[in-house]
């Protein structure tokens, strides 16, 4: 009998190789590759055991269509009833279309599932849910636990493909729950369950059903330690909306953001705070990243930060003390490398130095902030730590700093504005291209700064001191 041959596959892009190799030869990444049987090469009858013909070029032409005359409609949505869930998904489930969610272990994916199929299931939508990782007494235990205890959801404790796909096929449910894709195999296969071959033709087939019945598929993905979702890069391009869990388990808020959603908004997020009857939107996000202190603190700046579509107020504070012979840098929710720069542009624009000192900086509430438009309230915090003098009460800040010591605009900066005057702030010090523009509507109870550079800025805040 003849030995099987094998090949090696990276885990983290799919890529093959004929023999191992400490490196991926496609993407680079080091000790990835694993082994694995191939596929066995085509049979006499033109067909390969997995009933594929090895020939695209025997298949049929397919119709060519003008794109100018295809018909373009707003895909129907149907709302989950969790509200920052279906802010996220752009307003609701989509008809074939499929979701990844990943997030850390014991997050609450399964939890915010399962409460979102049985608010489907009431609004008359048949649910599904097939669990991988576990029993449907344990399933039935947590819906307990939720107070779902006459939920009609239904539940399907499988992990082979074929027959998942074969229930699906049946009942024709409006939206199905895979959790885990890593735990699904299908017998065309020999690889083990989660490896990257299974994870990737399992997507497939569950992704094509979706499209051809109009089913809307949940796929659960796991996370790497890295935080990445696990298995091949391709995961993510075959389905229309990405969406990560974020936050710490020792904290009771969740973050819900989307990295790709081909039916709406990416980067918006959704806030969730977790109870004992499970997860509950929160209606004023802004309130959980503010700090209540009693007396205004040095350090600590109230950023009007735009997440999607959503402007939201995060505190930043920041820390500056004697750092010695050899001082750190270090930021927790914002870019490090950004934060050199704006130290070194606070050195060189507005005389301010650091370079003998210990710098912190913290984004409260474990949120991360990626957009520039952080960098004034940033430096803001640090002078207000070095001088040890706090900033007034209802100050906040926003606006991109530039290498040269100008303050340019940040994007819809009117929407930060109202928010900000909305939840009562009075003081704002802005990039002058986001002020108000003469005969607009005032701001009720909002004084507005506007700057140009670094050093005005500066200037702004010792004025109110």
């Amino acid at each position: 009998m003849a030995k099987e041959k094998s090949i090696y596959v990276c885990s983290e892009c799919g890529g093959t190789s004929p023999k191992w190799l400490g490196k991926c030869p496609a993407c680079g990444a080091w000790n990835t590759l694993i082994e694995q049987a191939s596929a066995p090469p085509a049979a006499a009858g033109g067909q390969n055991r997995y009933g594929a013909m090895p020939f695209a070029s025997l298949a049929g032409a397919t119709e060519l269509t003008v794109l100018s005359e295809i018909e373009a409609r707003d895909v129907a949505r149907t709302p989950t009833g969790l509200e920052e869930l279906d802010r996220v998904l752009g307003g609701g489930i989509v008809a074939g279309g499929v979701t990844l969610i990943g997030g850390d272990p014991g997050i609450g994916k399964s939890t915010l599932l399962l409460q979102a199929t049985d608010a489907l299931q009431n609004a008359g939508q048949i649910a599904l849910y097939v669990t991988g990782e576990e029993s449907g007494a344990q399933v039935a235990l947590r819906a307990r636990r939720l107070g779902l205890e006459r939920s009609q959801v239904q539940v399907m404790a499988e992990i082979q493909l074929e027959k998942i796909l074969a229930t699906l096929d049946a009942n024709r449910p409006a939206i199905a729950v895979i959790d885990s894709i890593q735990t699904v195999y299908s017998d065309q296969l020999t690889s083990a369950p989660g490896s990257v071959a299974q994870v990737r033709e399992c997507a497939a087939h569950l992704t094509r059903f979706a499209k051809a019945s109009g089913t809307a598929i949940v796929l659960v993905g796991h996370v790497t330690k890295e935080g990445a979702l696990a298995g091949p890069r391709v995961l993510e391009h075959m389905v229309d909306t990405v969406l990560y869990f974020e936050g710490d388990t020792h904290s009771s808020f969740r973050l819900v953001r989307a990295i790709k959603n081909r039916f709406g908004a990416v980067n918006e997020i959704g806030v969730f705070a977790m109870t004992e009857k499970g997860l509950r939107g929160v209606a004023n996000p802004s309130a959980i990243f503010l700090s209540q202190h009693t007396e205004p603190v040095p350090g600590s700046v109230v950023l009007v930060t735009l997440e999607g579509t959503r402007p939201m107020l995060v505190e930043i504070q920041a820390l500056v003390d004697d750092g010695g012979p050899s001082p750190r840098r270090l930021s927790v929710g914002l870019e490090r490398d950004r934060l050199a720069m704006l130290l070194a542009v606070l050195h060189r624009h507005a005389g301010v130095a650091c370079a003998d000192q210990d710098v912190f900086v913290n984004a409260v509430g474990g949120v991360r902030i990626g957009e520039p438009a952080a960098d004034l309230a940033v430096l803001l915090a640090i002078t207000s730590s070095l001088r040890g003098k706090a900033l007034p009460k209802g100050f906040v800040a926003f606006g991109e700093v530039g290498l040269a010591g100008e303050v340019r605009p940040a994007p819809r900066g009117q929407e930060r504005l109202r928010e900000a005057a909305k939840l009562g702030f009075s003081v704002a010090v802005v990039p002058r291209a986001n002020a108000p523009k003469k005969g607009a509507r005032e701001l009720e109870g909002l004084t507005i700064h506007a700057v140009d550079r670094v050093e005005e800025a500066l200037a702004v805040v010792r004025g109110l001191d």
